[in-house]
């Protein structure tokens, strides 16, 4: 065995991941690899794309539901298709900023780590929607198994005060572990 070889078995191998891009450092020499970082960017920009035929697919849906005032006989179909629609705007803005690699630094950094890029405002809408589709599953359920009750007790005051909870307690639920002062190194 060489001195060189027994020199560069016994060095440390330091391996590092910053948002999907390896970089391995071997005896001063750094390698990074590329390829990983253009699958995460690939990655990105199809969430993208999927978030804008998201976001006009059910801008649509609502524009048609208010054109053809029927959305005052769905509230829920109407709350489901704007969760829909407010999960893919922050869709698009969470991945929008992962793939422009903005940097977040000072106090509105902090903030926005916070909201956008930890995704927890894109979470709020999907913690909505699957609330609503389950609120809207027990008033399907009402209507057809119990037409009666449900003519007789289900009035318009607590659709509209279920969308409200919906809204409140999707936010509450995916903010509460997240949201505190700044600390003092970040402000």
């Amino acid at each position: 065995m060489t001195e060189e070889s027994s020199t560069v078995s016994h060095l440390s191998v330091a391996m590092t991941t910053d948002r999907g891009e390896m970089s391995q450092t071997t005896g001063g020499v750094d390698v990074t690899s590329s390829s990983s970082r253009g699958a995460v960017v690939y990655f990105e920009c199809a969430v993208v794309i999927i978030g804008v035929v998201g976001m006009v697919a059910n801008g649509l849906v609502v524009y048609a539901l208010v054109a053809s005032k029927q959305h005052t006989k769905h509230e829920l179909i109407v709350n489901q298709n704007a969760l829909d629609l407010y999960s893919c705007v922050f869709l698009i803005i969470t991945y929008g900023i992962k793939l422009f690699n903005v940097r977040m630094t000072g106090s509105v950094g902090y903030w926005l780590c916070m909201f956008i890029s930890s995704e927890n405002l894109l979470w709020v809408g999907v913690y909505g929607s699957l609330c609503n589709l389950t609120v809207i599953a027990a008033e399907r359920y009402l209507k057809i198994v119990h037409p009666v009750w449900s003519q007789k007790h289900l009035r318009k005051w607590m659709i509209h005060s279920v969308i409200a909870f919906i809204w409140i307690s999707s936010f509450v639920h995916q903010m509460a572990g997240s949201v505190g002062p700044p600390s003092p190194r970040v402000a």
